[in-house]
């Protein structure tokens, strides 16, 4: 497995671009986590290396990939296929990954998937769809679990408190209730 030295690791945490995702980095190094969920991919630049710097901490890192892939809209963000993804992501963990809208991919996995120690939600995703899907991510989350969002409004990343993603959950289920 393809992992980092300490000096890419710190390359990571302080001076990589885009300097917003510096905090992913940071909070990896910090928590260690075993299993991580990442909705929204991209064109896997972020991906590769979440991986390799988990790599460096846990020795083989469980990760879950949602994407649209190839089901992706002439107006979506740029992203790889379903293909290119395994084929770019073999040897850095044990991936899983899964295509389709964020809510209805978790819908029909997320009980099969288990339960995250970070989840990282990308500001490519839908906010329809993510709406709903913050229902499922709240049932798979580990009592000690971060939860990292890029705001639509800037490239940067935010930690979402359990409260706030409680909050995210809760009004889906208001939603379909009334």
């Amino acid at each position: 497995m393809a992992t980092i030295g300490w000096m890419g690791s710190l390359w990571l945490q302080r001076f990589s671009r885009p300097s917003g995702e510096r905090i992913v980095y940071r909070q990896i190094a910090r928590q260690r986590p075993e299993r991580i969920l990442e909705v929204g991919m991209g064109m896997l630049a972020r991906t590769e290396r979440v991986l390799r710097l988990a790599g460096r901490t846990t020795g083989e890192p469980t990760f879950v990939g949602l994407d649209r892939f190839e089901g992706r809209g002439s107006g979506d963000p740029p992203g790889v296929s379903l293909k290119d993804a395994h084929r770019r992501l073999n040897g850095l963990g044990r991936v899983r990954l899964v295509p389709g809208n964020p809510d209805t991919s978790l819908a029909r996995s997320c009980n099969q998937l288990g339960k995250f120690d970070l989840v990282l939600v990308s500001a490519d995703n839908d906010p329809r769809h993510m709406e709903r899907a913050w229902f499922f991510i709240h049932r798979m989350l580990t009592t000690e679990a971060t939860v990292l969002c890029q705001p639509a409004s800037d490239r940067g990343w935010i930690t979402l408190a359990r409260g706030r993603v409680d909050e995210l959950a809760a009004r889906t289920i208001l939603r379909k209730a009334g």
